[in-house]
This record gives structure tokens, sequence and C-alpha cells, in this order.
């Protein structure tokens, strides 16, 4: 049997691990982003694991390819600077090969695919079946009988392997290396290939089947008609300067050393070292799987009690890599666990829970659906390593008994309660008419505030802090369709599950504890984040009521105005094709109807044709202002008015969406499942969605309690910019104000145009506008746009200064602050891409702004539903959306109801400027906004 060499190609693999990530990169404790790191390591050991190769070897590029460039100079030229993230994590990735003892091949002024078809053809002459380890197309030219491109599974695919016989079919050619002509003649968007205009995917096909090879068909282009022939006779040159440029070089001076290429067993100490350096928990018991499989066996014994035996034969554990022994886990941990599944214990454990100050509990459920779960048991724990669980019958009657059984410890206010995310707990309790009381230590939120880029799942705070692995959910119910509930679950393992929770979750809060005051973030957890979380579970819990007879006539209205839409699109191309497809539609806009000389191209070389691109269009082609308006009725239709009804909950007939702490780092609450913050109020069309929103019934109407400018109020008076602050406290329209001093005109004689240029640039400025963003936002050309921000900046001069002071001060200390003390840190402000620090500077003048207006939000909220709870009203606080809160009110409570909300919403926070609050009632969400 022939010996398998896999070559791996580092950049290809490492950016694909980048991205994958990109919706929700890894970030460690310490602010560094190792989604790169993880994505290339996770890589590697999956071909290791999968394929056990003999012979393994990884190729970086090193300085580009100085050929290329030599006889194409704008070769690669457009590809974008290299992510910070990626820069940062090369050394880091060598490291880890070096560790690993897996040789890293590079050579100045060669790229890794020229690395690696050098490589894969001298080992293939010395008898070896050579495996490409690259999802690059480009690398298809070089396989043979013996030398294949593998493509890492993504996306829930499995691994591809291609041959010849796969290349042959996937670019419909006789031989691999007409996978050269192929990417000759298409070019490449990526790379800035030029390739040969006008030729496309199809037509490089068709045109290889007929003439074989780019040199063949420029001596027989009289076989061709029209403008294809034209293109090609016209552009001789760029064809075969594409076809040098796409063939992958055989001749690098780097030589396959059969030795230095066999696997090898790796430095166990140091790769564990830089894993955790990483916080790499997960990845080191991947690791430990890869190399030692046996050594994640030999694990201590554990007895029936759920302890540590420390008579059971240990095996060999101790001659294994001391990697195993500094991993933590219940079964190498002495921990007491034990069972209250009687009367007697039962009793015995509500009288220790109330001698405590302070108890973790966590409650078991058969859903994650806290307005449907039932209790499958709780788990309580108030010392390291010690915990009890209680299990629940099935019977409702009896369950309700024994939750009745501790209510004195669940409603004692002295008590203090720990867990994590709390509110799912509080709201299942609410089920069994149990009402939480005490003080609240949330694990998630105060991880929030410690680090709010990171996760905040107990696995990953439990890995990364206490240097545990918690069991794993999915080793006792499955998961996906073979999940099954946890009351099928033996209720020993049950016992070891629950109570670990509580345990890490406990001891995460003495970490957290400590730390808060050290980052400043005690007074925002202790009035503020803490308080919130009962608000927020009643919100939930009350939900609102939808008007679904409405939805349903209103959908057929979208209906009838998507299909008009697509008629005028139809007709204006001249021609049916499908408007959800990119590249048809890119097809059409840049090819057909020509409306951009110079059109952008996305990495696989279509045209892009995103909001963003097509956007400055709109004005000038009628066709581009309908697409994206049957974009938006499309996204209406289905995220909202298709949507809506599914959401309704069968139990209380009205829709309850979630609220969560721990998403924006501003600050700011999101709203999920389903996100009631999104519906685009700016449009008719969104507006009519509000209407859905409707009230209890006949004797209640919704009240909207809506900050004015918020966000403006709040830079006034940060800034202390007095010509602003003047404005608002003469209770002047500020857009208007603003309007009358950059145009220079008396207030009463600002036109409806400029109030709105200026409203744009006094919203703009919170988020760093620039003269080319203006011009996108409005019909001024950049050059008025420049002028008009200049003009907005000398009539605020305090504004640019606080800008500036704001970016000084992220400099200086990496984080920035809002009116409560709530810090967003900014790792990238001294980051040497442009782009990435000149985000980290918006985030810097913005975060404070946009943070403090939440915080005053939230004061507000809890300040309200303190006052509705003492003066035992009816009224519900029921959504909110930014800066806006909504209520459900009695008719006979409007007249004590107003006056409270506004003057909570106005008092919550002195500024230096008044805090205004406009309220509106109606019977629907719109007619009260």
């Amino acid at each position: 049997m022939k010996k398998r060499l896999f070559l791996l190609d580092a950049y290809a693999l490492i950016f694909r691990g980048y991205y994958a990530f990109i919706k929700n990169p890894r970030i460690n404790s310490k602010g560094m982003n190792t989604s790169a790191i993880l994505g290339f390591v996770n890589s590697l050991f999956d071909v290791i694991k999968k394929e056990k190769p003999d012979h393994l070897a990884v190729a970086f590029d090193k300085g580009g390819s100085v050929a290329r460039t030599e006889i194409f100079t704008d070769y690669k030229a457009n590809r974008e600077e290299t992510p910070e993230a990626i820069r940062l994590a090369i050394p880091y990735i060598h490291e880890i090969l070096t560790a690993l003892h897996i040789p890293i091949i590079e050579k100045e002024g060669y790229e890794a695919d020229d690395i690696i078809g050098t490589l894969s053809k001298q080992a293939e002459q010395q008898g070896y079946q050579v495996y490409m380890v690259t999802p690059d197309k480009d690398y298809a030219q070089l396989v043979s009988d013996n030398i294949f491109m593998y493509r890492p599974a993504r996306s829930g695919n499995d691994v591809e392997i291609w041959g010849v016989k796969e290349v042959q079919e996937k670019f419909e050619v006789q031989n691999p290396l007409q996978v050269i002509d192929f990417l000759g003649m298409m070019g490449d968007a990526v790379d800035n290939i030029p390739g040969l205009p006008g030729v496309g995917e199809k037509t490089a096909k068709k045109l290889l089947a007929d003439f074989g090879s780019i040199e063949n068909l420029l001596a027989n282009t009289n076989q061709l008609k029209g403008k294809l022939r034209e293109n090609i006779e016209n552009n001789k040159e760029k064809g075969l300067l594409s076809k040098q440029l796409a063939t992958i070089m055989l001749d690098v001076p780097v030589t396959f050393d059969e030795e230095s290429f066999a696997m090898s067993e790796p430095d166990f100490e140091l790769v564990t070292k830089i894993f955790d350096e990483l916080e790499f928990r997960q990845l080191l018991q991947n690791f430990l799987k890869t190399y030692k499989p046996e050594a994640i066996q030999a694990i201590p014994a554990v007895n029936k009690n759920g302890q540590l035996d420390m008579f059971a034969v240990q095996g060999d554990l101790f001659a294994q890599p001391q990697v195993v022994l500094e991993k933590n886990n219940s079964a190498n941990t002495l921990h007491f666990y034990q069972l209250a599944d009687t009367p007697m214990a039962q009793q015995l454990l509500l009288k220790a829970l109330l001698q405590q100050a302070e108890v973790c509990f966590d409650t078991e459920t058969t859903s994650i659906n806290d307005l449907e779960a039932e209790l499958v048991g709780i788990s309580f724990c108030w010392a390291a390593h010690k915990g009890y669980y209680v299990p629940f019958p099935t019977d409702k009657t009896e369950a309700i008994a024994l939750i009745d059984t501790f209510r004195p410890f669940f409603e004692n206010a002295e008590i203090a309660k720990v867990g994590q995310n709390l509110k799912y707990d509080i709201k299942v309790l609410q089920n069994y008419n149990i009402n939480v009381q005490g003080a609240l230590f949330d694990t998630m939120i105060a991880h929030y505030l410690l680090n709010p880029d990171m996760r905040h799942n107990m696995d990953i705070l439990s890995e990364t802090y206490l240097n545990y692995t918690p069991i794993a959910i999915e080793s006792l119910i499955g998961k996906g369709k073979a999940q099954r509930s946890m009351r099928t679950v033996p209720l020993e393992q049950v016992k070891e599950y629950a109570v670990e929770d509580a345990d890490i979750t406990w001891q995460l809060k003495n970490v957290f504890k400590e730390e808060l005051p050290k980052l400043n973030a005690q007074k925002v957890y202790t009035d503020l984040e803490a308080p919130l979380i009962k608000v927020l579970a009643a919100m939930e819990r009350e939900g609102i009521n939808l008007d679904i007879t409405f939805l349903k006539e209103y959908a057929k209205t979208l209906d009838a105005d998507i299909a008009q839409l697509e008629a005028a699109i139809t007709q204006q191309a001249g021609e049916t094709f499908n408007l959800s497809s990119p590249k048809q539609l890119g097809d059409i806009l840049f090819e057909k109807l020509k409306i951009d000389n110079k059109p952008k191209k996305t990495k696989t070389g279509q045209y892009a044709t995103s909001e963003e691109v097509l956007a400055p269009f709109a004005s000038k082609h009628k066709i581009v202002a309908d697409i994206l308006e049957w974009r938006q009725v499309q996204k209406l239709k289905s995220t909202y008015v298709d949507a809506l009804p599914l959401e309704v909950n069968p139990i209380t007939g009205r829709v309850h969406t979630t609220y969560m702490q721990t998403v924006a780092a501003t600050g700011r609450l999101s709203s999920n499942n389903p996100n009631l913050q999104n519906i685009p109020i700016r449009t008719p069309r969104g507006q009519q969605v509000r209407k859905v929103f409707i009230a209890r019934n006949s004797d209640y109407v919704l009240l909207s309690a809506d900050y004015s400018q918020i966000e403006l109020r709040i830079i006034a008076s940060l800034s202390q910019e007095h010509n602003m602050i003047e404005s608002f406290l003469r209770n002047e329209d500020i857009h208007r104000a603003t309007a009358a001093k950059v145009f220079n005109v008396p207030l009463e004689e600002v036109t409806r145009e400029q109030r709105s240029h200026a409203k744009t640039v006094n919203f703009g400025i919170i988020y760093g506008v620039s003269a080319f963003g203006l011009s996108a936002q409005t019909d001024l050309s950049r050059s008025e746009s420049k002028e008009l921000i200049d003009t907005y900046y000398a009539s605020y001069p305090n504004l640019r200064n606080y800008i500036s002071k704001q970016i000084e001060f992220a400099r200086e200390y990496g984080y920035v602050e809002t009116i409560l003390g709530r810090r967003r840190y900014l790792p990238d402000i001294h980051s040497h891409n442009q782009v990435v620090r000149g985000g980290a500077e918006r985030n810097a003048v913005n975060a404070p702004i946009q943070g403090s207006a939440a915080d005053i939000i939230k004061i507000a909220m809890i300040h309200i539903y303190e006052q509705l709870q003492a003066q035992q009203l009816q009224t519900r606080m029921l959504l909110q959306v930014h800066d806006e809160l909504v209520f459900d009110v009695p008719k006979n409570e409007l007249d004590i109801v107003k006056p409270l909300i506004k003057d909570a919403m106005e008092n919550a926070f002195t500024l230096v400027v008044p805090l205004v609050a406009d309220l509106g009632i109606g019977d629907n969400w719109l007619d009260a906004h």
C-alpha cells in the first residue's frame, strides 16, 4: 500500500476558519479574537484523526508571488488587507505547528499553491499518494492518478476528495491540466486575473469542449461569432497572460524530505501551554483525542455516590502525559452531590437553605420555552463541590405540592439567589405560582459586564475561569431529532449533571464577585442589570396581543404589491429571471442593462448586488429602486406578516418576545423569538405592521412612551456643547436649530430639506458619518457634504473636542464608559489596519452615547415597574424598543399611569439638558406611537 502525504494550504484554511466564525467570533477573556487559530487547528486535527496520514506538512505564502507580479503588476492588487485577527494569529499557528512537530514549508517570493504543487509532484515520483488539503479549486489542475484534492468538511457537508474523475466531471474537461485553460478564460476576481471579457463559467466550459485549450481557441477565433469573437480577438494577450498567472508553478526551490515530513509525537507540554494561554479548553480535549485517545479513557474511577474512588485501580493514568491530570471534570474532581428525594431529606434541605445568606439554584425542565416548561428537578449549592438535587414528579398536582415545600426559601427576600440566566428559572417557577424574592446574582450578566465581547454560556465560563469541563447535556439527552426528555434519563445521571451546574455557577459567582468592583462594574450590576432581571421576566411573561385578522388581510395586500413590483421589474429587464438569484440579477443589471461601468464583484467572482451596492443607483434607475422595494416588501412579509401568527403562544394566545441583556456590547437590550425591535417604522408598510399589536381588550389601550432625541441630549451634555444645550433649554426643534446655524438662516426660514440634512448630520455625527456617507444618505454631493460637516463642527466646536477626547481616552485606557460607568472595551483602537482602527474610534464616540441612553431607559423601566407593583396597578409594561416603552393600560388607570410613566422617564437621570418623554395612546401600537 502506498504511503500517503497530506499537504495543507495554511492561509486557505486560516481564512476559511476565520470567516466560519465571522458572525460569532471566538473572543477569549483577554479580548483576543482566536477564530482563525481555532478554525485552522480544528481542520488540522480533523485530517489527522480521520486520515491518520503517514506524512504531513503545512505550506505558507511568504511575500507573495514575485514571478506573477513581475509579469502583471496588478496581480492580487484588489485584495483587501488581511484582517487584524488573522495577522495576529499567524505567529500562534507557527508556534502550535512547531510544538506539534509538523514541518512548516515557506519560501520567500512564492505562494503556498506553488510550494504544494512542487512537493506533490516530487512525492508522486517517489511512490506517494498525495492529498492537497485546501478548499481552493485552482489546485484541481494538479490532480493526477496519485495526487488528490482534499476539500475539508463545511456547513454540515462531508469531506470531498477530488481525483481525476471528479475534476473531469466538475470542470467538464478531458484532462485536469485543462483547468488552467478554464481559469485563464474565466479569470479570477479574487486574484485579479483578467480572463477573457464576456467569458463566464458556462462559456468557458463550452469553449474548452470545442477547442481544448486557450491557444487552440485563439488560433481558431474565425469559428466564433458576434461579440464573443470580437472580445476574444481583441484580448488575446490578456487570455494568454491569464493562463500563465493561473498556472501553478512546479519548480519552487523546496525538497520533499521523507524523514522530516513523517508524523511524529508532539510536545504535549508545550501544546498544552499554548492552548492554555489561548483558553482553548475544548480544543485541548480534541488534541488529546487526536494524538492520545487512550489518555481520555484513563480517568479516575467514580464510586456509586459520584465521588472519586481513591482505592480503585487507576490503570496507567500516571503514565499518560501530564496534560490529562491538569484538566478537571466530574470524574477526576472530588465532589459530594446528594439526592433529596424523600420528604425527610427535603425538610432537612429546606432547613439548611433557610440558614444561608445566599444560595445558587438551577432548574431542570422539559423545555427551553419557559412558558411551557415543566419542572424535572431543582439543584441547590452554597459551597464548592457540594450540592443537592430535588427530583420532581410528573404529576402537576404533586409537583405543585413539592415546590410549595420550598416556597419559604424562594420567597425569602433576605436570602440572595445565585444562578446562570436566572430570568429563565424565575419564569419557570412562576408557572408554579412561586415568585422568587431576594437579591439576584446572575453569573451570565456579571460576566457580560466584565467581558462583553466574549461568549457567556456556562460551559465556556467554566472552562475559562475554573479550568473545568462540565458534563455535556448531549451525553444525557442526545441532540437533534434523537433528543429525548430529561425525564427519561436515570436519576443518578441527572443528579450529577444538575448539581454540577449549580456547583459551577456558585464557583463562577465567587470569581466574578471579586472582579466586578475591580473593573468599576459593581454599580452597573447592582443598580441596573440585576433589578432589571425581574422587570424583563414580567414583560416577557405578559406578552402582547395580536390582531390576526388584520395580519391575514395585510398579507394579501403585500402579495399584490410583490406581484406588481415583479411585473414592473420584468418589463424593465426585458425578460423573466429569478429575482432572488444574485447571479441572475447581477447579469441583468451589469451585463445587460450596464448600470455601472465598473461593477463590484464578490469573492466568488459574481456581481455584488447587496443593498449597499445597489442603493446609489436607485435614484438613477427605476428598476433598481423597484428591486430594493421588492426586497423590503418580501422581507417585511416573511419576517413579520407571515411569521408573527406562528409566534402566538397556544397557552396564552399572545406573542412573547425574549429580551437579552448580554448580547449588545453597548448595553442595549436585544429582542428575540420574535425580534420586535426591528420593525421598519420609517416606511409606510412597516408602520402598518405596528397596527397588528393591539390592547388586551376594549377596556384597555396601548400607551407608548418615547424619549425625545435622547442620544442628542446625551451628546450635548457629555460634550458640554453650549450652543446645542441652549437650543434644548429653549425647547427648540434641535434639527431646525442646527439647520439655522449651519445654513446661517433665521430659525423660522429653515426649509424642510435643510432640516432633513441637519437631522442626518445630527444623528450621523454619533456614528462618525463621513462626507461620502452623508452624500449617500442625502441628495448632496460629496463636496457639499464635506462643507456641511465642516460648518456643523464650526457651529458646535465643543462637540469636535469631545470626540477627540473620547478617542484619546480610549487609546490610553482601552475602553470608554457610559454615564453609569458601563465599560465598552476597544481592543482594536491601536490596530494597524486603518479600517479596523476607524471602527474602534467610532465606537469610542458612539458607545458612551448609545450606552448611556440604554442605561437611562433601564433605570426608568425599573422605577416604573416598582411603582406599578407598589400601587398594585393592573397596567403592564409590554415592550422596550430602544428609546420607547409600550404599556397595556386599563382605561380607568390612565390618569394615574400617564404622569407616573412620564415622571419616571424624565427623572431617571439628571443631565445638563432635560429629558423629555412623549406619550401617545391608541387601540394599537401605531396609533399610540
